[in-house]
Order: C-alpha cells, then structure tokens, then sequence
C-alpha cells in the first residue's frame, strides 16, 4: 500500500458536495454574531456607547473588552477585544449578538466608538528608529512563555540570537563580500474557507466549540487557561476544514464566540468572517525587511553569514514570535556556512498581527538568502549552479544552532540540485533573447525546513475492529486539505496487510473522543501521526497474537497477522479469522476469552531542546528537508511584463507514501508561491489601512494563469519516519519566490530583493539604477 496513489478517503463527500464545514451547521435558534471592528490602525478608545445597537429588534448582547484578560500563546499581549486603544486598521472593538446575522449587522452598523487617532508605525524599520511611538507601552510587565524575550519601551516582542564560529576570523578569510536589503509587505493566506466558529454552554458548565481550526486542542487548553475554565468540560470539534496554510492555528474566533455564548446565557452563537475581515481582522501573512552580508573565498566558498531578520509581526506578537525563530533557526539555508552571526527580530507594528504561514519563516529567510547566493554568483562571476553545489550542506555538517547532521536527518542537497539542472535544462542557456522585445530567462533556489514545534509536541492514534473484520482509525489530525489521514490509512493498511477500503477514517476531531494531535501544523501529521499509528497496530496485534495463540495452540512469537487473518508463519493455512477473535471468542461450549481489540498508541517529540538565549544552539526539530527551485519566465522589456513559464521543485521526501498525493500537495504549495512573489500584498496608506481587503483587488494566481509545474523526488529515507517519509505540505513553497525573483533579476538586469515583483516595481527598479549611473 506504502507508494501507491490511493483516493482521498474524504474525496467522494468533497466532489459530490456533501462534506460538511463548520459554518454549514445552522441551527434553529442559533444566535448570530458580528464584529465592530476600528477605522484605524492606531489609536485611543474613549468611550463605546451602545444604546443605539439595542433599538434593533433581536439584539440580545454588545460585548466590549473591559475585564477580559490578555491572550497569546507566547507573550500575553492581546485582549480578545480591544479595551483601552487600537493597535490595527481591522481590530474587533465590540460584538453584537443577534438573532439573526441581518439584525447583528444592522446593530453592529449603530455602535458609535470614539476614537483619538495616534501616531501609526508602519514598518519595522519605522518601529525600530529612536523616538517611535510605542505599541505596547506596558511590554514589560506581559505574562510571557520561559523562552520569550521581549525588550520593554521598545517595539521588539522578541529577539532570536544566532551564534556560531568565529565571525572576526571568517570576515579576515573572505575575498569576496556581498551585502543586500530585502523586503515585502504582509500579505493573506486567502483559504477558500473563511474562518468561523460556534460556541454553546450547557447547564451543567460544558462548553461545546465548534471551529474551523487547525489546532482544535490548542482551543481547549488557552479557554481554560485564559479564562479560568475546567479544561474537561471544554470540547471543540473540528469537521472537515477548508484550506488553512497557517492562518487557522492561531486562536480568536473562539474566544469571541465563547464569550458572546457566555453574554447570552450560554445559547449557541455563530461568529463567521465575511471575506473582508478574513483579509484584515483575523490574522495575516507576516511581512519582513532583512539585511544579510556573505563572504567567500575566490573559488566560492562561503565563509560566513551575517543576517538581520526584522519581522513584521503586527499588532500584536500571537505566533509570530515562532516564526521569526523559525526563521533564524534556519537562517543559512541548505548551505555549509561555519560562521553564522543572525538576529532575527519580532518586531510590533500597527499592521493587522501575523500568523504562520505555509512554510513558517522559510520562504521568507529563503527570499532574502537565496537572492544574496545569486548576488554572490554575479560578483564571482560562477554559476549559480556551481556555488550552491560547492557550498550545499551534506552529513557531517552542522546547522546553524549546531546540530549535527547526517544522511537520515537532511537527506540528500547535491541529488535535488543535480536533478533541478537536468529538469530546467540549465546547462543549455539561462537567458535568451527571443526578440528584440521580449526574453526568456532562468532562476533557481534552494530551501530546507525543520519544523521547530514544542519540544513536547505529541500525537495520538486509536484503532477500533468491526465485526466483519474492518477497521476503524482515529486520529487528532485535522483534515485540512492536505490527504494527511488517508495516508495514515495507507501506514496502517501496509502495517496490518490489509485492504485500504477496509479502514474506515474517522475524519472529524472531538476533542473529548479523538487522541490528541498537537496541532495540524509544521508538515508534522505523517511523522508524528503516523507513529501513533504504528505503534496502535503493534498494540493490536499483540492483543490479536495473544487470543490466536490460545485458539491456535501455538506460540505468539510463531504467529503472523494480516490479510485478515491471524495464521501461522510457517503454515498460512492454520489460521483464524480477525474478524472472529475482534471482539474476543467464544468457544463451542459457551466459554469466552479476550474482548474487544482496540490499539491504542502515541508519540512525542524526542531530544528537541530549546535554544540558548545567547547563541542560538539547541535542536529544534527532527530533521531537514531539503529542496531544489527553478523557475523560467518571458518577460517583456517594454512594458516590464512577464508570464510564468515553468516552475520546477525537487524535494528529498525521504519515501514517497502516495505519489499523486505528495505531487498535488507541492504543486499547490509552489503556486502559492508564486502567487505571494509575483501579486499578493496589502496595499496600506499613509494612515496603515488596508485599502484592498476583497478578492476584487487582493488577487491571487487565478484559474488559467498557472505555469507549467514539473515536481520530483529524492528519496533519502528518513530512518526514524512512517516508513522513511519526510513532511512534504509546506515545502513546494519554500524557494519559489527566490527563484521568481532571481529569474526576473536576470531577464531585467537590475537586482530585484523587494515583493511582490509587479511590472511597477520592475519599472521603477530599472528607472532608479539608471539615475544613479
């Protein structure tokens, strides 16, 4: 079963439109919510006056922020409704619970907020000058996470320090030198779904959420947490979710939802987004402005790197902290690099705050590395092949918080690069005049990730028999789109040698019924789940050796399971039923033994420790994957358009479970990337408002614009996976926008280091180095 391209277990209800969301449960009776959320991007809140809001019939509740604690995972910075002043153009102020989303509207439309308008920060470079207003006047005095490090009457949430080698010495050794600035604004993750929640809370103190989440029990633990509540009375249940990359693991429409719940006597209340507060009210894709400086010797050996990562992480710090950590962790790339100085920064603005998005940190480090590689490629006049291949990173070699690595735990570099070469034809040519209007040209990248998630991260896994001998599996990974738990099926199908349509997924999570998975994140469910997974079918099948060996009269260890069967491994026609000892046998005369078989297994994160404070060391995660970018475009030097011919990945999967599985996963991760380097920002004025928050002017890659996408794999087993696999969800992603970048630097001539690449920018990049000849 393991490398076979099997269906989707939740593909048929998808297609035939039967699956189900969260907001497609409505109920009789339900309340409904909307968000009053603030004109501005910073200022002072002096009064919310409500009155009016109640004159619409069916008004049941206006919740404001006074008395609610902060909220955040790493640093509590952020009070679920804002209270004493706005930090975002698109900040929740107030909610009004109805019963009907016409009359929520219509009240909402009658809540008259007044505000005085502060001064407002737009960029971290902005933060971070002497004498910026402050954001958070009281940073220093927020509950914070052990390994979180704000630096209070700044506007720095938290600093990340990389620290390795002798950089002195390095700067001495290096006989060629490069230093660039890089930058791009916040984005969105633009998921087809919205993001939505239901709350309830009964008599007897349960409540009951519903949410369109990625991390369902991340929501129990912060509502006890947060608001003081028994953990096991909370229970969340995710459906099918549609479309995450990110934007859905942090934690906020629940806490509305539960507190309108709350502001009606515990009634069912629905909070949902329309597509403009999914843009700007829920949390974003992060921006960054970065500086990095490479040496290297004359033959193209990289010496040393010094990095400054400033992120943009908003208003308030929520999981961006993780990602500029994320970000400095790998802050090299896939490159061998001894001496690495990086600070990488969070740095708070008054833009709407940041979230993970697909690749965490990665293809924004990947942006502003692989963009300085080619401007070192260009002073050395090498190719850009040559000195990725001399510097690319192989056992034996160490990461920048000096892990030690080895064929396992980074797989294969060279092999991704090599193959990359002969798919793009890059020996051939890498820019060709087809007329004397318009070019073809060529860029690559590289990019790696390791998922740097709690050291205690954890999964679960159940397996449950049916009477005709099928099998039912659960699992707390949320389906998000990304097939994760028909691949489970896949392990477990090829671990009990058994039919994949024998093995019924349960594909919604209950947090009071589904095991445990941390959250649906970091290309994390196939290596983590599929242990659990592994481990529940060991446990099964002792339990099934255990009752065979007594029907059979022979010893455990002579016994074998599968194909339905449990039988003797030296004569398969000794065997019993899996269907007839599932639920325990009965012999002739009445006499039982055994019971119900149900395997049960788990696991957690093992030797991952937190980074030094000073130096960066520690390991953050199991292992690296590691890839290979190409892109080729036509642009046209006239008008300084361009169109996306082809875009290449080749990635080191380890094993590649499901083929067109794997295949589709990266070709939607790759377009995201090229969508988020070649067209998607948010245009801001001069007061930080987002002035494009619809679909009409925030315009992704659209149907038909699509390039040709070519994806292959290494496979470099990873000994410790399901089967060798590595995470593949977020990697097609990780070198695209360097890669667009690059290629486009070429076609134009001139470096091209800030995003999204728009003709304009294009124009103007070329305008400016001609003034300054």
């Amino acid at each position: 079963m393991i490398g076979k391209s099997v269906i989707r277990k939740e593909s048929w209800d998808k297609v035939t439109g039967r699956a189900k969301y969260t907001h497609d449960s409505i109920e009789v009776g339900m309340l409904h919510a909307k968000l009053v959320t603030s004109p501005y991007a910073h200022a002072r809140i002096r009064g919310i006056h409500t009155e009016k809001a109640f004159s619409i019939p069916g008004v049941r509740a206006v919740i404001t922020g006074e008395g609610l604690p902060l909220t955040g995972e790493d640093l509590r910075d952020r009070p679920p409704i804002a209270f004493d002043k706005v930090r975002y153009h698109g900040e929740v102020v107030a909610v009004v619970v109805a019963d009907t989303p016409v009359q929520a509207e219509q009240a909402a439309n009658l809540v008259r907020v007044v505000y005085k308008p502060l001064p407002a920060v737009g960029s971290p470079h902005e933060a971070l000058q002497k004498g910026a207003p402050l954001i958070h006047e009281k940073l220093g005095s927020y509950q914070k996470e052990k390994y979180t490090y704000p630096e209070p009457n700044t506007n720095i949430a938290h600093r990340t320090k990389i620290r390795k080698g002798n950089m002195e010495k390095a700067w001495a050794e290096s006989d060629v030198v490069v230093e660039a600035s890089f930058a791009f604004s916040p984005s969105d993750h633009a998921a087809m779904e919205t993001r939505c929640a239901t709350a309830e809370i009964f008599p007897d103190g349960s409540i009951v959420i519903s949410s369109s989440s990625q991390a369902p029990f991340m929501i129990k633990k912060l509502i006890s947490s947060y608001f003081g509540e028994d953990v096991g009375k909370i229970i969340v249940h995710t459906p099918l979710v549609g479309g995450a990359y990110g934007g859905k693991s942090p934690v906020q429409l629940e806490l509305l939802a539960y507190l309108a719940s709350k502001a009606v006597g515990g009634r069912k209340v629905s909070v949902w987004n329309t597509r403009e507060e999914d843009l700007i009210t829920s949390p974003v894709h992060i921006g960054m402005e970065a500086t990095v400086k490479l040496g290297c010797t004359t033959d193209g050996y990289m010496k040393v790197a010094e990095i400054l990562f400033f992120f943009d992480g908003g208003a308030y710090s929520d999981k961006a902290i993780d990602v500029s950590r994320a970000a400095a962790i790998d802050c090299t790339g896939p490159y061998h690099i001894e001496n690495v100085w990086c600070d990488s920064l969070c740095v708070y603005t008054n833009h709407p705050y940041a979230s993970p998005f697909r690749s965490f940190g990665h293809c924004e480090q990947a942006f502003a590395m692989e963009r300085a590689i080619d401007l070192l490629a260009e002073k050395l006049n090498m190719d850009k092949v040559e000195l990725r291949m001399k510097n690319a990173i192989r056992p034996g070699h160490m990461t920048p918080t000096q892990v030690l690595l080895n064929q396992s735990n980074v797989g294969n570099l060279p092999a991704c690069i090599e193959r990359l070469r002969e798919l793009i034809q890059w020996d051939e040519w890498q820019r060709i005049e087809i007329d004397p209007r318009t070019v073809r040209a060529k860029g690559i990248s590289c990019g790696w990730k390791t998922s740097t998630i709690d050291t205690d991260a954890g999964s679960g896994a159940i397996i449950t028999f049916n009477p005709d001998g099928s099998v039912n599996l659960m699992s707390g990974v949320v389906e998000i789109g990304t097939g994760t738990k028909t691949v489970l099926a896949q392990i477990l199908a090829e671990k009990l040698k058994m039919d994949i349509d024998d093995i019924h997924v349960k594909m919604d999570v209950d947090t009071q019924t589904t095991p445990e998975h941390w959250k649906t994140v970091a290309s994390r469910g196939t290596f983590m789940a599929g242990r659990a997974v592994l481990e529940a079918a060991d446990d099964a099948i002792r339990q099934l050796k255990k009752i065979a060996s007594c029907i059979l009269h022979a010893p455990i260890e002579d016994l074998e399971v599968g194909y339905g069967k449990v039988f003797l491994r030296d004569d398969p026609g000794i065997y019993i039923p899996i269907k007839d000892i599932a639920y325990g046998y009965k012999y002739p005369n009445g006499n039982a033994i055994g019971g119900q078989i149900i395997g049960r297994g788990n696991y957690i994160m093992r030797h991952l420790t937190p980074l030094d404070k000073e130096t960066g060391a520690g390991k953050p995660g199991p292992e690296w994957t590691v890839c290979a970018y190409g892109v080729e475009i036509e642009f046209d030097q006239r008008d300084y358009t361009y169109k996306i011919i082809k875009a290449v990945s080749v990635i080191d999967i380890g094993k590649v479970l499901n083929p067109r599985a794997a295949l589709g996963q990266t070709m939607g991760a790759m377009s995201m990337g090229l969508s988020f380097a070649s067209r998607e920002t948010f245009s801001f004025d001069r007061y930080e408002r987002i002035l494009n928050p619809q679909l009409r002017t925030y315009r992704p890659i659209r149907f038909g614009e699509h390039p040709e996408y070519i994806v292959e794999f290494v496979e470099t087993p990873q000994i410790d996976a399901p089967y060798g696999a590595r995470g593949v969800g977020e990697h097609g992603l990780i070198g695209m926008p360097a890669a667009l970048a690059n290629a486009l630097s070429v076609a134009a001539g001139v470096p091209l280091n800030e995003l999204p690449l728009f003709p304009e920018l294009i124009w103007r990049t070329k305008g400016e180095r001609r003034g300054s000849i």
